[in-house]
């Protein structure tokens, strides 16, 4: 429902941007204002639901904490997994010229220890894997309070 709704609403952001300007003797394709109150009633649904949503997390226990704990865990877990997977993928030059084409060019050495970050990398993917399926499970099990 909250993915809905904020399609919702960027699909009238854009055409209140589209109609929002008109040539001169020419009726638009849309009333902007018309589409503006539009817009005002859905961000209206979406920010009731967003609050509904935030209070349900907050009153669910998941594993000694709440389902808000879990999320932050996951926002948290994806960030760093991708900050270790950039850093491995750095070291040994991903992107760059991994070659010299003279042997007077200086010769690139990786900084960080590439088998460990991705053993990290590994490891972190997983736990978010885990921390994932469980905050699935939990939306599915639990009701959505008023």
């Amino acid at each position: 429902m909250r993915a809905d709704a904020a399609r919702r609403a960027e699909q009238l952001r854009a055409r209140i941007v589209a109609s929002a300007r008109f040539q001169e003797g020419e009726t638009p394709a849309e009333d902007a204002a018309a589409l503006l109150g539009e817009f005002g009633e859905v961000l209206g649904e979406l920010e009731a639901l967003i609050r509904r949503i935030n209070r349900t997390n907050a009153a669910t226990g998941v594993d000694g904490g709440t389902l808000t704990d879990a999320l932050a865990r996951r926002d948290v877990l994806r960030l760093r997994h991708s900050v270790v997977t950039s850093a491995a993928d750095a070291a040994v030059g991903e992107g760059q010229r991994g070659f010299r084409q003279l042997r007077s060019e200086l010769k690139m050495v990786p900084a960080l220890p590439v088998a460990q970050l991705r053993s990290q990398a590994d490891d972190l993917a997983r736990q978010l894997r885990e921390v994932d399926t469980l905050i699935q499970r939990t939306n599915w099990e639990v009701d959505l309070l008023d």
